[in-house]
């Protein structure tokens, strides 16, 4: 893989934006399944992988560890595992991305041993990892911390297991643990975004059994082995959410194609409260130009709030998205993250820009608007912040500069490029 060069984006703002963009595949789909065709030594093809820095990592991990990698087409790659090589994640790549530790169950699965270095990601707040060890343990394999984590089994078995919280990453590598274990597990508050479903989905078109996709119940019936597919990654409605977010803010006419309105129910909900609707035709939303953006009051006059929760909740990774659009309505509301106890510090960056924010506590920050944003000097602390700053730059008047863009090409595909396409005045250049 290339090396990434820091750049940043120079941003033009106040400019309105009209044409058609087309959704990506979903990112947290796409490193789940990318570490699950370590499951069989026979080829796996997954379509539609969103061309992004997190996908190239993993790529290059899988590489690493004794994997065959050909790119077929844009967004379509074979990986084929005949042997694996390594029982240990490259620690400079593991600090790249947390989904690193998501070689863990296909690892303890195929080969009986892993060795993790501490995963890396967005520095959101504190991400617990027990969730992972104590499920992987009740299959039957240790665990050994020593700078590394050193996880062993010589046989893993089918258990009754439910995870003390529905952590998604936990959930996904214990799906991918439990295929190739002996007999039946069942696992209890599980995770059910649509990432989850969609590595069930690929994995029982390898031969896996598992029932209850969806849902907070799995129950899987462990197989001998796992033979190879070919598998197309859902949308990634993170992305769209991103998307309508743009096309409010500079009120905009945007249509979305591939846009998979069915895992948009709850965002439809979360952003009508800043009278924020879109039209559907299909797979394909279209947002309104000149929308009147104002906050829609509760029963009784009361103060709304957007929160977030777990799937089906209001997605934490949209909340970003929505502080930035509170920026733009009329009225007031509370923005309450209840996950992720850093996610909200990005705030003083949109309230020197002009914004009135009260960040009242690390989780809940209360927005008024309208207020006219300025251009700015930014920084991108993750992925979502960064895409939220994006908006706010498109919407600021003025230049802005935003550093640290590789945190939003993490999860955002060729995303200046097609924002070119909707008339964005955004150029990349080497910082």
């Amino acid at each position: 893989m290339v090396p990434y060069t820091m750049q940043k984006y120079i941003i033009d703002g106040n400019y309105p934006l009209k044409g058609k963009i087309k959704a990506s595949g979903n990112k947290n789909a796409a490193l789940p399944c990318l570490a699950a065709t370590m499951l069989t030594s026979q080829p796996v093809v997954l379509k539609n992988l969103p061309e992004i820095e997190d996908v190239y990592v993993m790529l290059e991990i899988l590489q690493q560890l004794g994997a065959t990698v050909q790119k077929l087409a844009d967004n379509e790659y074979k990986i084929s595992v005949m042997d694996i090589k390594k029982d240990e994640i490259p620690g400079e790549e593991a600090k790249k991305v947390r989904a690193s530790i998501l070689f863990a169950g296909p690892l303890l699965a195929r080969k009986g041993k892993v060795i993790l270095p501490p995963p890396g990601g967005d520095i959101i707040g504190r991400r617990r990892l027990d969730t992972h060890f104590l499920a992987l343990k009740k299959l039957g394999a240790s665990v050994d911390i020593d700078g590394f984590f050193i996880l062993q089994a010589n046989k893993l078995v089918g258990q009754d297991i439910f995870l003390d919280e529905a952590s998604v990453t936990a959930t996904e590598n214990t799906i991918m643990a439990s295929v190739l274990a002996q007999g039946e597990t069942v696992i209890r508050n599980a995770a059910s975004e649509p990432h989850v479903q969609d590595l069930c989905k690929m994995l029982n078109s390898m031969g896996a059994k598992i029932s209850g996709i969806g849902s907070n119940i799995l129950y899987i019936q462990g197989v001998k082995k796992l033979h190879g597919t070919e598998f197309k990654i859902s949308t990634d409605y993170m992305e769209v959410g991103s998307f309508i977010g743009l096309a409010a803010v500079t009120r905009s006419e945007i249509e979305i194609q591939d846009a998979a309105p069915e895992n948009l129910r709850m965002t439809k909900i979360g952003f009508a409260k800043l009278g924020i609707f879109w039209e559907t035709e299909g797979t394909t939303l279209r947002i309104p130009a000149g929308q009147d953006l104002k906050v829609c009051l509760d029963m009784g006059g009361m103060l709304p709030k957007i929160d977030d929760a777990p799937w089906p909740g209001f997605p934490p990774d949209l909340i970003s998205i929505a502080v930035v659009l509170a920026t733009q309505v009329k009225g007031t509301i509370l923005i309450h993250e209840k996950m992720f106890e850093s996610r909200m510090f990005f705030v003083d960056k949109l309230i020197g820009m002009g914004a009135r924010i009260i960040l009242c506590d690390p989780h809940r920050a209360v927005v008024t608007g309208p207020t006219r944003l300025k251009g700015s000097e930014l920084v991108s602390p993750d992925v979502r912040a960064g895409m939220a700053m994006v908006l706010a730059a498109l919407c600021a008047e003025g230049k802005s500069t935003i550093h640290n863009v590789y945190q939003i090409e993490r999860g955002y595909e060729k995303l200046a490029e097609r924002l070119k396409l909707l008339g964005a005045k955004i150029r990349t250049v080497n910082d």
